[in-house]
């Protein structure tokens, strides 16, 4: 048991470090990004005679560089200040004190006692959907907002697992990295839909005098692309290596990889919150993958997670399927890890 309680503190470590550096590469995106417009910029406009397109570029680019980087971090800044209430409005998640659900804010509470954390807010979401995610950058922020689906359709043991794995996000630091990613991305998002929308407007001249700037704009295209390309693949990244933390996290706090388990079966293909965008999407405890399955998805599959919570945690598969069949009245299954009926209630004895 020391053994793996190293092995996962190491884990969270260098998974901190690496994520540093992907930080910062996503810093690097930006100003990779803003040369890439300059380069266009110059390539639409033209450059007075004597002077090269890319000269010219580096020259303003170098230029601008300290604005750029204010400008970056007052994007961070701001959105450090608003996320919260910004998720929130997106998603239309309520606030919830301890009078509006004792059970809930107890189980929580606990969870937060044993480590000696900061109790974050809790929040919920009016979804038919499972899932759940935490928002914020510090103590006074924190939130963890579940769907009244979840809540609806997972026993306690599963719903305190959900809860103990977005408590390690807040815990690792996760959620604070996961919204800088998110804001940074957006903004070299935003560049990227805005130039490949006029794509199709650019035309490269014949003229020999012109050829320069077309082959510049083409370059220029090629890198906001690849920045792009670049920073999706850096907050996937940054969103599925989290995953398994997050859940080895829990049954430390738990003690109870079964629960783990069972939660993720119930909550598969059913994680889906309608009209929530994507970047919240992948803040989420479970993010469905796409058509491309889960070569872009944000999260691992619940497959691969599960089989990692068997191997390393010494959970166990359920006796019974979690999901009760497609044309029966919708109901919970019990699971080995069931101690207790729907959210509170316990089972009748014969």
């Amino acid at each position: 048991m020391p053994g793996q309680a190293f092995g996962l503190y190491s884990h969270m470590r260098n998974n901190r470090i690496r994520s540093g550096f992907l930080i910062a590469g996503l810093f690097l995106l930006v100003y990779l990004t803003s040369y890439g417009l300059i380069l266009m910029g110059y390539g639409f406009a033209g450059v007075s005679r004597g002077s090269s397109v890319y000269s010219e570029t580096g020259r303003l680019f170098w230029s601008w560089f300290p604005f750029t980087t204010l400008i970056a971090a007052a994007w961070v800044f701001i959105g450090f200040r608003v996320n919260v209430g910004l998720i929130g409005s997106v998603t239309g998640a309520k606030g919830v004190t301890r009078e509006d659900n004792p059970k809930l804010y107890r189980m929580l509470e606990n969870l937060c006692i044993s480590r000696g954390l900061s109790v974050p807010k809790l929040a919920i979401v009016e979804s038919d959907a499972l899932n759940a995610f935490a928002s914020g950058v510090n103590d006074k922020q924190f939130t963890v907002t579940v769907t009244t689906g979840l809540i609806q359709q997972l026993n306690d043991d599963e719903i305190e697992a959900v809860l103990a794995h977005e408590l390690t996000h807040i815990r690792n630091g996760d959620v604070r990295l996961m919204i800088i990613a998110v804001v940074i991305a957006g903004v070299i998002s935003l560049a990227g839909e805005i130039i490949f929308r006029s794509i199709g407007r650019v035309r490269v001249s014949s003229d020999d005098s012109k050829k320069g700037s077309g082959v510049a704009i083409l370059i220029g295209f090629a890198i906001v692309a690849l920045s792009w390309l670049l920073a999706v693949l850096i907050r996937l990244s940054l969103s599925r290596s989290r995953e398994y933390l997050a859940d080895a996290g829990a049954v430390e706090l738990t003690k109870n990889p079964d629960a783990m388990i069972s939660a993720l079966l119930k909550i598969a293909g059913r994680a889906d919150i309608e009209g929530v965008p994507s970047g919240v999407m992948d803040m989420c405890f479970e993010n469905d993958p796409d058509d491309f399955a889960d070569l872009f998805s944000t999260h691992p599959s619940i497959t691969k997670r599960v089989q990692a919570l068997v191997e390393t945690a010494g959970g166990r598969m359920p006796a019974m399927p979690p999901h009760p069949p497609k044309m029966a009245a919708r109901q919970d299954l019990p699971t080995m890890v069931e101690t207790r009926g729907p959210w509170g209630t316990r089972p009748p004895t014969s």
